[in-house]
């Protein structure tokens, strides 16, 4: 187990490594920069900004010199925002989006669950086949979709919940609906899947044979074994409620590190583009072990290699 989990992480060293690569030289690509605006500056004040920043040095010069600060915990001061640096804002900023997320995790497990345990058993009836129909829909429309169609008919026509802000408790309401729409349907979905799969093993079979009642059989026997596949997914579903928010904290004008990363790319904001690229996609990488690790932890049968 801990050779395995120093692998992973001098592995996920390697794809953090590889993001901040591409992130830093695409970037650097695209037209435009910080210090462009409807008025545009002088050369002189141009020229001053772009040193003050190191901007005026060769781009490998500059990738050198941010990994040195970045492994330092240092990502730089924002460039638009002047006087703050990129690490309080994320800390500051990510506390609202992790709780967005969180929450609505915690919501497609608690309705994913159970739902894709009913669809397997009863499968090939219209309960299975009506859960089979919304979980579709669920994985087929977009988060900002999702957004739109709640903000729409709860906000404006019925006028029940607030269309923005997240002020009162109310205010979350909309926002975890349409971030955790996705992950209840596949989650639903993957269960669904995976219990059918256990249902039908000997020793389900066996355990129905010797009189056990069917709450017994599911869940001490089928959803212990079936659970695998959530587990796993866990990491990845952690991921897309973070960056799926983006989006969706956007439409409902909440203050979270989605709305910061959107207007840093408007606004050519090279450090907090950075900065927020490379601490997100720590974060996949960390959910991703510990979902494999969990997952080990779950069924001691799986050989983590």
């Amino acid at each position: 187990m801990i050779r395995y989990t120093v692998k992973r992480l001098l592995l996920g060293a390697v794809a953090l490594f590889t993001v901040a690569i591409l992130t830093f030289f695409l970037m650097f690509l695209v037209p435009g920069g910080p210090f462009l605006s409807e008025k545009t500056p002088t050369k002189a004040t141009l020229a001053a900004l772009e040193k003050k920043y190191g901007l005026d040095q060769p781009v490998i010069v500059q990738f050198k010199n941010y990994i040195i600060n970045a492994v330092q915990g240092d990502f730089g001061p924002s460039m638009k925002q002047r006087g703050r640096n990129v690490k309080d804002i994320i800390g500051e900023r990510f506390p609202v989006s992790a709780k967005l997320g969180g929450i609505s995790v915690l919501l497609s497990l608690a309705l994913g669950i159970p739902l894709g345990c009913i669809a397997a058993l009863k499968r090939g009836k219209w309960t299975d086949n009506t859960i089979l129909v919304v979980t579709t829909i669920g994985i087929a429309v977009p988060s900002f979709v999702t957004s739109i169609v709640l903000m729409y008919i709860l906000g404006l026509k019925l006028g029940w919940l607030p269309t923005f802000g997240i002020e009162k408790v109310s205010g979350y309401v909309m926002p975890v609906m349409a971030l955790s729409f996705y992950p209840t349907a596949y989650i639903t979905r993957l269960m669904r899947s995976s219990m059918l799969d256990v249902l039908g093993q000997d020793y389900m079979r066996t355990a129905k044979a010797k009189g056990l009642s069917p709450a017994l059989c599911l869940f001490k026997h089928a959803l212990r074994n079936a659970i695998g596949p959530i587990v796993t997914y866990l990491g990845p579903a952690l991921a897309f409620t973070l960056t799926g928010s983006f989006v969706v904290e956007n439409i409902f004008t909440i203050p979270g590190l989605g709305n910061s990363f959107v207007s840093s790319i408007t606004n050519r904001d090279y450090t907090m583009i950075m900065g927020t690229t490379i601490f997100l996609a720590a974060l996949l990488i960390f959910f991703n072990i510990i979902s494999d690790i969990a997952n080990k932890l779950i069924d001691q049968r799986i050989q983590l290699n």
